[in-house]
């Protein structure tokens, strides 16, 4: 890995972005290798939690990295290298629609443009007091369009989504928690803690309830109630039929902590 650390400890992923001398923004070449990483971690059956962060404690992520993307476009196209994102999208995931493990957002700075569009495609964000998020792309003649202005407005009330992005303003750590945007908002020094206390508490439930629940409550959004109640979703078949779902209710019969495997 060149742009990024990718570590698994037991049962959870760690990728941590590696360019903070440009505030963790990432080219094309960066989000290559993201993508490569998720979907290692999607075919991992022992990986069941992800946590995504940037290296230092200036920056989650400043997104796009708009320097390299002007130097890109002063050359002809036919010296230009593969600016092609992969399947994943940017960072590996604003596009990944079929990965339902969940992914926890450590955010220990600024989370700008792509990088809030990073942490809008997670489950959970763990914020750092002193981190920024906003989609500042109008400012710079863009859009947040991987994914930003379909996601923000589906995760906060849509008229302070619309406040946002049509202003490029800023999102303080303590009011993105006020509009649950943000799951929890602690100083710098216990920023791991927290994570590690929320990735726990996942990994204490069973990995393939945790990826069922995420599968129907995601596509069960494109839904009216009828239909999301009465939809087929892959990973509940599974869950149906797995040994967890034995192991459970033996478990607590037995009053002992289960012992899940994922199968």
């Amino acid at each position: 890995m060149q742009f990024c650390r990718y570590e698994k400890k037991g049962h959870v992923a760690y990728v941590t972005i590696t360019r903070p001398e440009v505030f963790n923004a990432l080219h094309a070449h960066a989000n290559r290798e993201l993508s490569e990483v998720f979907d290692d971690f999607a075919a991992d059956d022992d990986a069941w939690v992800a946590v995504l962060t940037g290296e230092g404690d200036r920056a989650f992520s400043a997104g796009n990295d708009l320097k390299y993307t002007a130097e890109m476009s002063r050359l002809k196209p036919e010296e230009r290298p593969d600016l092609s994102m992969g399947k994943g999208g940017f960072g590996g995931i604003t596009s990944r629609y079929d990965l339902f493990k969940p992914l926890v957002a450590r955010v220990n700075g600024y989370a700008l443009g792509g990088g809030l569009e990073l942490a809008l495609a997670c489950d959970l964000i763990i914020a750092a007091e002193h981190a920024e998020l906003g989609l500042p792309e109008p400012k710079r003649g863009l859009i947040a369009g991987a994914m930003g202005v379909h996601r923000l407005p589906r995760q906060i009330p849509l008229k302070t989504a619309m406040g946002f992005m049509l202003t490029g303003r800023h999102i303080k750590a303590a009011r993105a928690y006020e509009l649950g945007l943000v799951n929890e908002v602690v100083p710098l020094a216990d920023l791991d803690a927290a994570v590690d206390a929320w990735v726990q508490d996942i990994l204490r439930c069973a990995p393939l309830s945790v990826r069922a629940t995420k599968e129907a409550a995601l596509q069960g959004l494109t839904m009216t109630l009828p239909q999301a109640g009465e939809a087929r979703y892959e990973w509940e078949m599974k869950r149906r039929r797995s040994e967890d779902a034995v192991e459970g209710p033996r478990a607590f019969a037995e009053k002992r902590e289960p012992n899940w495997t994922g199968r």
